[in-house]
């Protein structure tokens, strides 16, 4: 006879598949020729334009845990490259990032979640062209190796998705269908390497 609340001798013992990943303490700086921060915006409500930003950096503190981690970024708005010229130009224009009069994005962690097994939830600080909102990334740790010449280094992938029209980016046209040219919502796609400073 089985008592509730109670495993039988058949039933298999669940085991607690969560681990916890560690990360050498240190301070490690962004290494941009080995990341990026890409995104995509909904084009003609049909199809998707992809773009990424050539120049950034920052830095990640990492203390133990990814609980314990936290970064900071500036990218470059006039690094903005979605191949091709007149579009890029118009991006940087005072349409969009107003690249002249803002040159940086950028971008302060104020808190992670680690939900185990090396992912985690990273909420901060988005500022563009002076605007500053809240953003929340999910997350995963790629692990961590040295480079042929002794450098450390530690790996990340992020997503995450804002409005643009929250910091400014206002401008879009109006299709014959009644559509937007360009959607609202924009996605983030991070890819970042860092090297641990000495």
């Amino acid at each position: 006879m089985q008592t509730r609340g109670h495993r039988t001798h058949n039933e298999p013992k669940k085991e607690n598949t969560m681990t916890t990943i560690e990360l050498a303490k240190g301070t490690y700086a962004i290494d941009a020729s080995h990341s990026e921060i890409g995104f995509q915006v909904r084009h003609l409500g049909i199809s998707s334009v992809k773009g990424s930003f050539g120049a950034l950096e920052g830095t990640v503190q990492a203390g133990g845990s990814l609980a314990a981690l936290s970064a900071s970024a500036s990218i470059q708005a006039a690094s903005i490259d979605t191949r091709n010229t007149d579009r890029d130009n118009h991006l940087r224009s005072a349409d969009f990032f107003d690249a002249e009069k803002h040159p940086a994005l950028q971008f302060k962690s104020n808190g992670v979640v680690d939900k185990g097994n090396g992912e985690f939830t990273m909420a901060g600080t988005l500022t563009i062209r002076g605007v500053a909102k809240p953003i929340e990334l999910k997350g995963e740790f790629q692990g961590s190796a040295k480079d042929p010449w002794g450098n450390e280094k530690v790996a990340f992938t992020a997503s995450g998705k804002l409005n643009r029209t929250d910091y400014g980016l206002n401008w879009n046209a109006v299709l014959e269908a009644g559509g937007l040219l360009v959607s609202e919502e924009v996605k983030l796609v991070l890819d970042v390497q860092a090297v641990k400073q000495a």
